[in-house]
């Protein structure tokens, strides 16, 4: 025996049912929110399918939204059928996972439930997390490489820093080292690191093929170089053979 009224029974079947109108109102006055035309219809396009899809970035957004709360409808309406026949079995009103009564409280607040409040699906937070985060994890840092003893090429962090050399929205004030005053001085390291060489000599010392006729090319880091207290007292002293400006 049911432990609602005839009474209580009556009314939450009223609920259902004017539910059932209010939502097939909705869905046909709304033509299932527009789902039943194309996309073009919606834009001044004769076509979309040579548009690039930030071309019609609104009307894609809106046609995401529109699946959404149609998809919603229908969902409700099957719920609400689904306790309709569970009222004419005779087993409204009871939690289909543990069999316990569902309070009349829940009952009028959501009459299509199926479910007690301890074993109602939505209550449970999924635990399942997108596929992407085993490969993205950990997120940050993951492909900055110099920790590794192994590790000597082109990595994450040298990559940040070529990007970062050409400006980024952090002020002076956020710069890892304490003491910034100057935006151009704000990249990690970049300043001080070699593209493609390992010693600062290399980037103005070289020779040709054979390791003979010494040349030497006065760029900056030559002149960085050579002003500071390791550097030799003459070109002399490296053998050079000849100039370059």
């Amino acid at each position: 025996m049911s432990h609602l009224t005839k009474q209580q029974l009556a009314e939450l079947k009223l609920d259902l049912e004017n539910e059932i109108k209010a939502t097939c109102r909705r869905l046909e006055e709304k033509e299932h929110y527009g789902l039943r035309g194309s996309v073009r219809d919606n834009t001044s396009e004769l076509s979309t399918i040579d548009n690039h899809p930030a071309d019609i970035g609104s009307e894609m957004f809106e046609r995401g939204k529109d699946f959404a709360l149609n998809e919603h409808d229908e969902l409700k309406l099957t719920r609400i059928n689904g306790a309709l026949d569970r009222m004419a079995e005779g087993t409204y009103g009871y939690c289909q996972t543990c069999g316990q009564p569902i309070s009349l409280e829940r009952l009028k607040a959501v009459p299509e439930t199926a479910f007690c409040i301890e074993h109602s699906p939505q209550s449970f937070v999924s635990a399942g997390r997108p596929i992407e985060e085993l490969f993205l994890a950990p997120p940050f840092g993951r492909t900055s490489l110099d920790e590794h003893e192994d590790q000597n090429g082109f990595d994450g962090e040298d990559a940040w820093q070529i990007v970062e050399s050409y400006g980024t929205s952090d002020s002076p004030a956020l710069a890892e080292d304490n003491e910034i005053d100057d935006y151009n001085d704000m990249e990690i390291e970049a300043s001080e690191e070699l593209d493609g060489f390992v010693e600062p000599y290399e980037t103005f010392l070289a020779t040709d093929i054979y390791g003979e006729n010494v040349v030497f090319y006065r760029n900056g880091v030559y002149r960085k170089y050579m002003e500071s207290t390791e550097h030799l007292d003459s070109e002399d002293s490296l053998g050079t053979g000849s100039n370059k400006y």
